[in-house]
């Protein structure tokens, strides 16, 4: 009696498993072909932090209070200002963050007085080494100002 019993619940599972192969058959597929297909982004996607582009000055307005720094719950993030005059308000010359060890909470974007600071758009982050997650906001801030000069030099040229 248990051998057929077995033979008629192994069957049974069988059919079950097929009409759930058939269901999904007709349905549009999921995957994507990553490098040549990419999918967009969720607008609340939070990658790494980044400082922002203001587009009237073309570059940051941080004014180096350290508030990120000391609100950083991992104390990843290094920054360092200078004052150019007396009386004047800190340049920020440098803006490190180690990425190995951030738990991007965001809690230095929400701090940030200015709102200097965003979550970066960009997925694509890889590293053999725990060097490679350091990243130095200041020269990913330098880039991307070239990048955006040389596309508003190619709209230019596209609109003359």
């Amino acid at each position: 009696m248990g051998y057929f019993k077995e033979i008629f619940y192994g069957g049974l599972s069988l059919i079950e498993g097929m009409a759930v192969t058939g269901r999904r058959l007709f349905r549009p597929l999921v995957t994507v072909q990553y490098p040549r297909k990419r999918i967009p982004l969720s607008a609340v996607y939070r990658g790494h932090i980044e400082l922002k582009i203001f587009e009237e000055s073309r570059t940051h307005k941080c004014i180096v209070c350290l508030n990120c720094e000391k609100t950083c719950p991992s104390g990843v993030i290094q920054v360092q200002g200078v004052k150019e005059k007396e009386k004047g308000p800190k340049t920020l010359t440098h803006y490190v963050i180690d990425f190995s060890k951030c738990s991007l909470c965001g809690l230095c974007v929400e701090i940030c007085p200015t709102q200097t600071l965003q979550y970066s758009k960009e997925y694509e982050l890889v590293g053999t080494t725990r060097s490679d997650c350091v990243i130095d906001c200041m020269a990913r801030l330098a880039k991307q100002v070239e990048q955006k000069e040389a596309e508003d030099k190619k709209t230019e040229g596209l609109a003359a």
